[in-house]
């Protein structure tokens, strides 16, 4: 045996396997995760995840036989939970108010949007009325020419020629002039 191939003549060479990975895309709020993965993701105990579903804080969807499932969103939020009870000393009533006051604010920024879209909406009904108004004035407007500067309504000009009597016809369709 020589030292070269390091003893290995005559074995076949395995050819190592070089482990692919495997990306899957899943919306944030399908629940994914049973509740040992959840709570490892979430750094918490299950018991933990269990006791903030019995208070309202979190609501994990559950499978066919009833297997609590929790998505993305919930884990983020279970971290959101932590973080308010750990760093922030806010205890679990205290969480639960801040939660209930986002979900407000949300609401009032969807409602906030809402109003603004109607608001621009209307603004932009009222420019093109007004456009149309500003058009159909122009059309009826006229210039006066009496020594009057402006404008005046198409109906109320008087013409700037003098009136011319008006004839009218005489006995047998003849003019009486």
């Amino acid at each position: 045996m020589s030292g070269i191939d390091g003893g290995l003549a005559g074995k076949p060479l395995r050819r190592r396997l070089i482990p692919t990975i495997t990306r899957v895309e899943v919306e944030t709020d399908r629940g994914v995760f049973m509740i040992s993965v959840a709570a490892q993701l979430a750094n918490m105990h299950p018991q933990t995840l269990r006791m903030y579903e019995a208070r309202g804080l979190i609501e994990p969807q559950r499978s066919p036989k009833g297997t609590r499932l929790y998505s993305q969103e919930d884990v983020e939020k279970l971290r959101r939970i932590q973080e308010m009870t750990a760093d922030l000393g806010l205890n679990l009533a205290g969480v639960e108010r801040v939660l209930d006051l986002e979900r407000e604010i949300d609401q009032m920024h969807e409602r906030m949007e809402e109003i603004e879209t109607k608001a621009l909406r209307a603004q932009v009904e009222l420019a093109e009325q007004l456009e149309a108004v500003r058009r159909s004035f122009r059309a009826e407007l006229v210039p006066t020419y009496r020594g009057n500067v402006g404008l005046v309504r198409a109906a109320d000009a008087r013409s700037p020629f003098p009136a011319l009597p008006s004839r009218k016809p005489g006995p047998g369709g003849k003019d009486a002039a």
